[in-house]
């Protein structure tokens, strides 16, 4: 008897799960995503990928979109942290700047925890001061 009621109880588990993913597709027919259709289409057949339905479009549209907000969100973190770190090395400087500067550091280090591996050019320039000393010496010569 046991047994039947476990069946029973995972059959009315996969039947809830079910009408709750048929919603959630329908709602998707409503939601507009801040990642736009035609670029998420864009990007799907470029690898391949063609689907007619467009609810599986906004699908992975949401889900880009949450990925970047959490990429977004611990590099934030990550930029707080670094931040309150220089402040607190600097103890004679009286007036903090409360500017929050996002590096490519502060990214390179939230996308690590996801997996994804940030490899800066030679050229790259994190701040818009890296490079002018050279740039000054040569055009004083």
């Amino acid at each position: 008897m046991n047994g039947q009621t476990s069946h029973q109880q995972s059959k009315d588990g996969r039947h809830d799960d079910d009408a709750a993913l048929t919603e959630f597709l329908a709602s998707l027919m409503d939601y507009t995503p801040t990642i736009p259709d035609e670029l998420v289409e864009h990007y799907l057949s470029k690898i391949g990928f063609q689907c007619p339905d467009i609810r599986l479009t906004r699908l992975v549209a949401v889900a880009t979109q949450k990925f970047i907000a959490d990429v977004a969100t611990d590099a934030l973190q990550q930029c707080k942290a670094r931040q309150s770190a220089v402040v607190k090395d600097k103890r004679d400087k009286q007036q903090k700047d409360k500017r929050l500067i996002l590096t490519m550091e502060d990214l390179s280090r939230a996308l690590r925890e996801y997996g994804v591996n940030v490899k800066h050019q030679e050229y790259f320039a994190d701040s818009p001061s890296v490079g002018l000393d050279s740039v000054s010496e040569t055009s004083d010569n």
